[in-house]
């Protein structure tokens, strides 16, 4: 790191859990972020402001006006332009010296697999379950981990997927594929603007975290805030042996 860097980020640098290593760990990193929208923004800036090397932004979507209630990353002036677009622009004003690709584009199974596998972390900030479960089989493939957000209403949830540790289970083994699941839309339901930024930067910070190598992470855990009352609770979650999309993994060791 150059002496503006060190300067940057010396308050990671203090941390003895960061350190100077950790901090070029992040450098080193590949950040796949999907969805550029509520929960993409805040935490694709935070992955900025830490200083993630390289941050993929992966939307097809364009900035419209019931965006900026809650997608962060955009403003009133970028209303219509490519939500990546704008990403890439607020994320490099946030941190010039780090890399941002935009990718305009509804990613199908092989572009899934071809940039999950380029990726260090994936951050799923979708709002729909077939893409879920399509990052979760990508990940799966690859070995990468994942971190997964959702939030509508006053409700948010989010966990860690980590395909690196054989006990860890996957997004399909707390949402099965073959099961109903309703999609629901903040179109139609609504989502407190807040929210989304609590859940968007609890994401970023677990990603930085698996980058860094700082334990424990949220996987095996599924973590579940209620906004109304502002109260977070917490369901443990094992891998399931029989699960479609994981039970081909090493199986977890005997001892945990």
């Amino acid at each position: 790191m150059h002496d503006q860097q060190l300067l940057r980020y010396s308050r990671h640098i203090l941390l003895d859990e960061i350190g100077i290593e950790g901090q070029q760990r992040m450098l080193d990193a590949h950040a796949l972020v999907i969805g550029a929208g509520g929960l993409g923004s805040p935490a694709a800036m935070y992955l900025a402001a830490s200083g993630i090397g390289r941050i993929t932004l992966v939307d097809d979507d364009t900035v419209d006006l019931t965006n900026l209630q809650r997608q962060v990353m955009h403003t009133t002036a970028r209303v219509g332009q490519p939500k990546v677009e704008s990403g890439r622009e607020a994320l490099l004003q946030i941190n010039p010296d780090i890399a941002v690709v935009a990718l305009r584009e509804r990613v199908g199974p092989a572009r899934l697999a071809e940039l999950v596998a380029s990726a260090t972390v994936v951050l799923d900030c979708s709002d729909n379950f077939a893409t879920r479960h399509a990052v979760n089989r990508a990940c799966v493939a690859a070995g990468v981990p994942l971190v997964a957000g959702a939030v509508i209403r006053f409700d948010g949830q989010l966990s860690v997927y980590d395909m690196r540790d054989p006990a860890s289970p996957c997004y399909a083994c707390l949402f099965p594929p073959d099961s109903r699941f309703e999609d629901v839309a903040c179109s139609t339901m609504g989502v407190f603007a807040p929210l989304v930024g609590v859940v968007g930067a609890v994401q970023a910070a677990e990603a930085l975290k698996l980058v860094v190598g700082i334990a424990p992470s949220l996987a095996g855990r599924l973590q579940m805030l209620d906004g109304r009352a502002m109260e977070w609770s917490e369901v443990r979650v094992a891998r399931n042996p029989a699960c479609p999309v994981c039970a081909g993994r090493a199986a977890p060791c005997s001892d945990r």
